[in-house]
């Protein structure tokens, strides 16, 4: 498999850089709005605009065609996000983000390990390994290294 370019490796880093800070930005939000689904729903409106407005800058909105081909299922995919943003506002702040962190890339890699075995969602097929497992329970392992810090 040829080396991905170097901005595909940079991108998915910084983006998980930022999840901690995003989980603690949101658990302040909550605190100060006192639920966790309101800071969630500003999360999304602020998301939300954001999106509005590069989309209209880029001058490429949905077609009506396009929207209706979606299933039921890939429309569902807004939920996971309302979960992991909720998720974040409650428990990491209770939790702590190294802790959160370590869970939540845990529970990312697993998934993926299921993904890439059977091919789900979009992803190219490519079966699990020793190697794979191997590496999932180094994750697991620190998991509770952290849990017990």
């Amino acid at each position: 498999m040829p080396m991905p370019a170097w901005w595909l490796l940079a991108l998915p880093l910084i983006a998980g850089a930022l999840l901690p800070l995003q989980a603690g930005m949101n658990g302040e939000v909550a605190r100060q709005l006192s639920s966790v689904m309101n800071a969630a729903l500003v999360s999304f409106a602020v998301g939300t605009l954001a999106l509005l407005c590069i989309v209209l800058f880029q001058r490429d909105p949905p077609t009506l065609q396009g929207l209706r081909g979606i299933t039921w299922w890939h429309w569902s995919s807004g939920l996971l996000g309302v979960f992991l943003i909720a998720t974040a506002a409650y428990a990491a702040p209770r939790v702590g983000a190294s802790l959160f962190m370590a869970l939540l890339l845990a529970g990312q890699l697993l998934m993926a390990l299921l993904l890439d075995q059977f091919g789900w969602a979009g992803y190219r097929q490519a079966p699990i390994s020793l190697s794979k497992v191997g590496g999932m329970l180094l994750v697991f392992t620190g998991v509770w290294l952290i849990r017990r810090g």
